[in-house]
């Protein structure tokens, strides 16, 4: 359920709650910033997401856990884990923190992309795919998030939204095997 409409539905007004405290003291970024953290330690490991999953595991403990993670966020973005848990929506938690951070992106005109690269890309590179998905669309910021599949065998694959970007060399030759056998 949690990759569900259901849960979007659950994570959207919580997003848009902490997103008004996080404007009205001026924390947007610091708290975009501790989210994108949070994130990164709930994809990375499997065996905290279903900690906070699991219903059978007592709510202290869970904010115990949480408290230690988020130990050097701001206390209103503690206090915030430690409602979720209260009202057993910690299991939202990922989606919560993707929707503040898709409101984050919007409130500063900034767009999510989607980076898929043969290799791990150089700051040089990561600048020219920031540049080449502000000239695409119109955003004023760039977030970049990457992942290397070495299938690519080279270039790069860019996700914004809906719109993908295939400028890889698996790609390239996709099309030209696609054209060639059209062509037959």
């Amino acid at each position: 359920m949690k990759g569900s409409a259901f849960g979007t539905e659950v994570a959207e007004p919580y997003a848009q709650a902490l997103m008004a405290v996080a404007q009205s003291n001026n924390l947007t970024d610091r708290f975009g910033d501790d989210i994108r953290v949070l994130i990164d330690l709930i994809e990375s490991s499997q065996d905290l997401s279903e900690f906070l999953a699991n219903p059978v595991v007592k709510d202290p403990d869970k904010k115990a856990i949480l408290r230690r993670i988020a130990r050097e966020s701001h206390p209103y973005l503690v206090n915030f884990l430690m409602l979720l848990v209260d009202k057993r929506r910690v299991i939202f938690l990922k989606k919560i923190c993707e929707q503040y951070l898709e409101l984050l992106r919007k409130l500063k005109n900034a767009v999510l992309a989607e980076v898929i690269s043969a290799t791990e890309l150089n700051e040089r590179q990561r600048q020219a795919v920031s540049d080449k998905v502000r000239a695409l669309t119109g955003a004023q910021a760039v977030e970049l998030k990457t992942k290397i599949d070495p299938d690519l065998i080279g270039g790069v694959i860019i996700k914004v939204g809906s719109q993908v970007y295939d400028a890889s060399l698996r790609g390239q030759l996709r099309r030209i095997s696609y054209s060639l056998s059209s062509a037959t």
